[in-house]
C-alpha cells in the first residue's frame, strides 16, 4: 500500500441492541452529559472529582480486556467495551484519558504507533502517527554557528524540539475507518475527566516534582501543572480546564482545529514564540501553519517474524521497535542452534546473558541501518539467515562480546561466520512514553504506544489549552553518531525521527493470541522482547513475565539491570561473564493482554513499576 494514499473506506461493525444497552451503569460516571468546558483556573471548580478506580495488575475474564499504566484510562476503555465498542474504540478513549492523567508521557501534543488486528478480516494493520519535522529542517538544524552540536538540554526545553503532533489525526482516522463510534463520543470521557479532576498518585506527583524547575520556565505550564506554585501531592485532586477545553474543541470541530483551525494557530505561536519567565530565553521553533496542514497518518506494512511457531507483528520504520524485537528473538533461536541447549532449558543467569547479547547485537544493527530514509533493509534485518550469521560471528555462551558490538551486513548473502562490517558508538537514549493494550470480544487486538518524548515533553504548554508539546525532534541525531559512518537518523524536512516504540501483536495460525508493549525510550525494545520471552520460553504467567526483573543491553559500555539482578547472584554471574553492569531502579512499564485457550482474556500490567499498572476485563466472572 502506498503510504501517502487517502484513508481506506470505513470498516465499521454494527453493534447489537443488547450491547448498546449495557451503557447505563458502567458509563454513567464519565459519559453523563457534561456542559462544554470553560477555561477556568487550574484546580478550580469543575464538579465533583472522578473517584479513583481500583488498581489491579492482573485480571482474567470475558467480554474484552484493557491494560494501561493508569486505572482511569483502563476503566474508561472497559466502559467502552462493555457498551459494545470495539478494541479500536476503547483504545482511542483510553489513550485520550492517558492524555489527562499521564500528560507528561502522552497527549494531544504528541504522536505514536498503533497496531490493530482485525479478527473479521484476519488483517493486522500498522499506523504511524509519529511527529514530523518542519519543512525548514536540514541536517544542520541542530548545529551552532561554530558547526558544533547545540547543547542537548537547551534544545529539549525549547520550541526547536517540537514536532508536528500526530496523535489527534490518528484518533480521527481510526474512528472513521476502524471504529464504531463518533470520535466526539470517544473523547468525551477524557474531557470530563480533565474538567472534573482526578486523584493524583505518587507517580504523577514525582514526575511533576522532577520537572518543576523546568516547568517554571514557562508561565503557562506553571499555571497548569504547578497550581498555586506547588507540586500536586498524592491524594490531591488535579483539574485541567484548559485541556478540557481542548478536548471540547476536538469534539465540536473535529481534529481540523489542530491542523488548520484555532488550536493550530495556538500551537504555532507556542512553538515559534515560547512565552517564558522573566530572564529566561529559549530557542524558537520552526513549525508553521503549512507544516500542520500537511500532516498525514501513514499506514505502512508491519514487520513480521516467526518465533517458536508464533507470528510476531511489529512496527516498521521510522520505528526501530519491530525490527529490533524481531532480530533479538531470531538471535535467541540462533543461540539455541549454536549451543544445542534450548532457551527454556538453561539456567536464569545463562538466559539473561543470552538476552543481553541478543539485544546488544540487534541495537548495533538498528543504530546503523534504521531511520526515516529510503532503502532500510528491513526484510534482511529480520531474517533468520542474518541472525544466524550474526550469532555465529559473535556469540559466546560463557563471555560477553566486547562493546560496542560491530554492526553486520544485511545483504542476503549469509555465510557461517562472516566478519562484521564496522563499529559505531551508541546514540543517546530517549525516554518517556506510555502504552496500552486492548482486546475485544470479537477477537480484535490493539497495541498502542504513544508519547510526547521525554517525561514532560518540551515543557511548553499551549496557552489556554492545557496540553504539553512534544520534544520529539531531539530523537534525531544532532550529528552522525560515528564520523565516516552513514547515520540514517539525521534531521530533514518533514522527516520523522527514529523511535524505539514497539507495539506488538502476536498471532498463532493467523489468530491474535495477544498484544503487548511498553514505555521507556530505548528500553522499550528490550522490555517488550523480554516480556514475550518470559511468557513463551520461561513459562511465566503473563503478570509474572511483566513483573520479572529486567536486563537491557543496548550496545553501550554497560548492561543495565534492575536492583533485583544487580544485587544478587544473577548480577554476580553476569559480571563473571564479562558484563559491566549499571543499575536502573526500573526498566519499562509494560502492559499486555493474552487470549487463553478457553477464550477468556488475561490482562496484565506492572505490579510495582511506576506505582503499578491497571489491568481489567469486562466480565471477571
Amino acid at each position: 500500500m502506498d503510504d501517502r494514499q487517502p484513508a481506506p473506506a470505513p470498516r465499521r461493525r454494527r453493534r447489537s441492541a443488547a450491547a448498546v444497552g449495557l451503557a447505563g451503569a458502567l458509563t454513567a460516571g464519565l459519559l453523563a452529559g457534561a456542559p462544554a468546558a470553560s477555561a477556568d483556573r487550574p484546580g478550580g471548580r469543575g464538579g465533583d472529582p472522578v473517584p479513583a478506580p481500583e488498581r489491579s495488575p492482573v485480571a482474567v475474564g470475558t467480554g474484552g480486556a484493557v491494560s494501561t499504566v493508569d486505572p482511569y484510562a483502563t476503566q474508561i476503555g472497559l466502559d467502552v467495551l462493555a457498551d459494545g465498542g470495539t478494541a479500536v474504540d476503547a483504545a482511542i478513549a483510553a489513550a485520550a484519558a492517558l492524555g489527562v492523567t499521564e500528560p507528561y508521557s502522552a497527549g494531544i501534543g504528541g504522536g505514536g504507533f498503533l497496531l490493530h488486528h482485525d479478527a473479521e478480516t484476519g488483517e493486522t494493520r500498522s499506523y504511524d502517527s509519529r511527529e514530523t519535522a518542519p519543512a525548514t529542517f536540514t541536517e544542520k538544524t541542530f548545529l551552532g554557528e561554530d558547526g558544533e552540536p547545540l547543547p542537548f538540554g537547551e534544545v529539549v526545553s525549547s520550541g526547536l524540539s517540537v514536532g508536528v503532533p500526530g496523535t489527534p489525526a490518528l484518533w480521527e482516522r481510526l474512528a472513521a475507518t476502524e471504529g464504531t463510534r463518533p470520535l466526539g463520543e470517544l473523547l468525551a470521557p477524557a474531557r470530563d475527566l480533565a474538567r472534573r479532576g482526578f486523584v493524583v498518585d505518587e507517580t504523577f506527583s514525582a514526575q511533576t516534582a522532577a520537572n518543576a524547575e523546568r516547568f517554571r520556565r514557562f508561565p503557562a505550564t506553571e499555571r497548569v501543572y504547578l497550581p498555586g506554585g506547588e507540586v500536586p501531592q498524592p491524594g490531591d485532586v488535579f483539574r485541567n480546564p484548559g485541556m478540557a477545553r481542548a478536548y471540547d474543541e476536538l469534539i465540536r470541530r473535529g481534529t481540523q482545529t489542530l491542523y488548520e483551525g484555532p488550536m493550530a494557530r495556538a500551537v504555532v505561536r507556542a512553538a515559534r514564540y515560547p512565552r517564558t519567565a522573566p530572564g529566561v530565553e529559549v530557542l524558537a521553533g520552526q513549525i508553521t501553519a503549512a507544516d500542520l496542514a500537511a500532516y498525514e497518518v501513514l499506514e505502512p506494512e508491519p514487520v513480521r517474524s516467526d518465533y517458536r511457531g508464533l507470528e510476531v507483528v511489529g512496527m516498521p520504520v521510522p520505528s526501530s521497535g519491530g525490527i529490533a524485537v524481531a532480530e533479538s528473538l531470531n538471535l535467541l533461536e540462533a543461540y539455541d542452534e549454536l549451543t544445542g541447549e534450548p532457551l527454556p532449558d538453561v539456567a536464569e543467569d545463562a538466559y539473561l546473558h543470552r538476552f543481553a547479547e541478543a539485544s546488544a547485537t540487534a541495537f548495533a544493527d538498528r543504530n546503523r541501518y534504521v531511520g526515516d530514509v529510503p532503502g532500510v533493509p528491513t526484510a534482511e534485518l529480520v531474517s533468520q539467515g542474518f541472525a544466524d550469521e550474526r550469532a555465529c560471528e559473535l556469540f559466546d555462551a560463557d563471555a560477553a562480546a566486547a562493546r560496542p558490538i560491530p554492526f553486520g551486513t544485511p545483504d542476503g548473502q549469509y555465510e557461517d561466520c562472516a566478519s562484521a562490517a564496522g563499529t559505531q558508538e551508541p546514540p543517546r537514549d530517549d525516554h518517556g512514553t506510555t502504552h496500552l493494550t486492548v482486546a475485544d470480544a470479537s477477537g480484535d487486538v490493539v497495541s498502542y504506544t504513544l508519547t510526547i518524548e521525554q517525561t514532560g515533553g518540551s515543557g511548553i504548554t499551549v496557552p489556554g489549552y492545557g496540553f504539553l508539546l512534544n520534544n520529539e525532534l531531539t530523537d534525531f541525531s544532532f550529528v552522525p553518531v560515528t564520523a565516516g559512518v552513514p547515520d540514517p537518523n539525521l534531521p530533514g524536512p518533514g522527516k520523522r525521527p527514529r523511535s524505539s516504540m514497539a507495539p506488538t501483536v502476536v498471532l498463532q495460525d493467523g489468530v491474535a493470541v495477544g498484544g503487548l508493549g511498553s514505555p521507556g525510550g530505548a528500553t522499550i525494545i528490550t522490555t517488550t522482547a523480554q516480556v514475550l520471552v518470559g511468557a513463551v520460553d520461561r513459562g511465566l504467567p503473563l503478570v509474572d513475565a511483566v513483573a520479572a526483573p529486567r536486563v537491557s543491553s543496548r550496545n553501550g559500555a554497560t548492561t543495565t539491570v534492575e536492583p533485583a539482578i544487580a544485587d544478587g547472584p544473577l548480577g554476580a554471574a553476569l559480571r563473571e561473564r564479562g558484563h559491566e553492569l549499571s543499575t536502573s531502579a526500573e526498566i519499562g512499564a509494560a502492559t499486555a493482554v493474552r487470549v487463553l485457550p478457553d477464550g477468556r482474556f488475561e490482562a496484565a500490567a506492572e505490579t510495582s513499576r511506576r506505582g503499578g499498572g491497571s489491568a481489567g476485563v469486562v466480565d471477571p466472572g
